[in-house]
């Protein structure tokens, strides 16, 4: 069974920035439905990224949002800024996925249609107590984190 509450983090490969640090994955029948309903705002550099869907709908929601439209290649087919509470967006067929981001990320991100991300798993790792000061201890993503990129086997550290 997978972890209740994975993460991952979303950066802008074609314009080098990130969207966000802390992204929820919506992947189940029951996440997917539920996805920001209940929340009264998204915390700066958090989100929702819905699998599989290439549309929302924000009845029920309680503020504005941006919302990134992203094909099987993490490709971005769609951006909709300030997407209001009571809404049904159009569907983009080419699209596999979407991110539901804070307001303005969008802009923030500079990111627009065409865009390539990256989207990786974002894993808490504890650091192992260090034997000398001299020892430093990293923890690096490794090749079975990545969930995608376009060079196989490379991340975004």
């Amino acid at each position: 069974m997978p972890p209740k509450n994975r993460h991952v983090f979303v950066f802008n490969k074609t314009k080098e920035t990130f969207l966000a640090f802390r992204v929820a994955v919506a992947d189940s029948i029951v996440s997917r439905l539920v996805g920001l309903l209940g929340r009264r705002s998204l915390k700066p550099d958090s989100g929702v990224w819905i699998v599989p869907a290439n549309a929302i709908h924000t009845i029920g929601m309680l503020f504005t949002f941006d919302l990134v439209l992203i094909d099987k290649d993490f490709k971005v087919v769609g951006v909709r800024e300030l997407v209001r509470p009571f809404r049904v967006t159009r569907p983009i067929f080419r699209a596999e996925s979407v991110l539901e981001l804070p307001a303005h990320a969008i802009f923030k991100s500079r990111t627009e249609v065409g865009d390539q991300l990256v989207i990786e798993r974002y894993e808490n790792r504890k650091a192992a107590p260090c034997d000398s000061a001299d020892t430093a201890v990293t923890t690096q993503g490794s090749g079975d984190d990545l969930l995608h990129s376009s060079h196989a086997g490379t991340s975004v550290n």
